[in-house]
């Protein structure tokens, strides 16, 4: 009995010691594994990481020389294209500065004249409007739709440079304008963020907003509604809805290009954003006047 507790003490001391080395063992040896995986995957993840900055590098200089050449081939994909044009811009509520240029930049190889700049001030004071314009315009107060027909009325005579609505109107309507004015042949029109607006003041905005579209819309001249391609809240829909030419990305050499088509008559959606129909109209040739 002495023997074979002894003997059996001694097999499980032997077993214990047996595990404990195998566990020494083997802690190192998956200490040494996982280093030795840890390194490859480092060094993998190094290539890739070298592969991907090379990559990027070469696309960067591909995008490079694309807008070189771009910058450089639109004087002459657009001179004098617009030559004895009269072009305005019709800016709702706001004009960015950045903007703004874009369209200056656009038409400065055109020979296009940039005739006319206005500013319609949003929300509409249309108690002041009701006040200058006498008995037949005072539901403006309390009508949207009276709100609309005066803007369809402003619209044409934006384009037409001619009506006593928008001469009595200029200082209440226009936030601020600048040019010569007269007759348009073409009309860039800009819509900006409303901002904070009561309904009753959003609901008159729009309305007056939609006038102006749809009148200037009725008139012969090419008005076309466009924006910059970073913008997040689009105005594209609200432009789409008149049947307006559009360019949603103006601040490109294509939405240029196309802002310039569509000012000699091409219609459609024009840009990079999922509302356009194709990044240039079809155009490719001054139409016929």
């Amino acid at each position: 009995m002495g023997y074979s507790a002894r003997y059996h003490a001694a097999s499980l001391a032997a077993v214990f010691l047996a595990l404990a080395i195998g566990i020494l063992i083997g802690a190192g040896l998956g200490d040494n594994l996982l280093s030795d995986t840890e390194e490859n995957l480092r060094e993998s993840l190094e290539a890739d990481i070298d592969a991907a900055r090379g990559e990027a590098d070469e696309l960067r200089v591909q995008r490079d020389r694309e807008r070189a050449f771009a910058t450089r081939a639109y004087p002459a994909l657009v001179s004098d294209s617009l030559d004895d044009r009269r072009i305005g811009v019709l800016a709702l509520g706001d004009l960015p500065q950045d903007l703004s240029a874009d369209i200056e930049s656009a038409l400065e190889p055109t020979g296009g004249e940039l005739a006319q700049v206005a500013v319609i001030r949003l929300p509409p004071d249309a108690a002041g409007l009701a006040a200058n314009l006498g008995p037949r315009f005072a539901a403006l107060e309390e009508d949207n739709g009276a709100v609309e027909d005066l803007g369809r009325i402003l619209g044409r005579q934006f384009v037409a440079a001619g009506g006593n609505q928008l001469e009595r109107l200029r200082d209440e309507l226009l936030a601020r304008s600048s040019g010569e004015g007269g007759r348009l042949d073409g009309v860039i029109a800009v819509r900006g963020p409303h901002g904070e607006l009561e309904p009753e003041q959003l609901a008159r905005s729009e309305a007056l907003e939609s006038g102006l579209v749809a009148g200037m819309a009725e008139t012969r001249a090419d008005v076309v509604g466009v924006e910059r391609s970073g913008i997040e809240d689009s105005t594209i829909p609200f432009f789409a809805r008149f049947d307006v030419t559009t360019v949603d990305s103006v601040d490109l050499t294509s939405g240029r290009v196309a802002l310039v088509f569509a000012l000699l008559g091409a219609e459609g959606s024009f840009g990079i954003k999922e509302t356009a129909d194709s990044l240039l109209p079809d155009l490719l040739r001054r139409p016929a006047d």
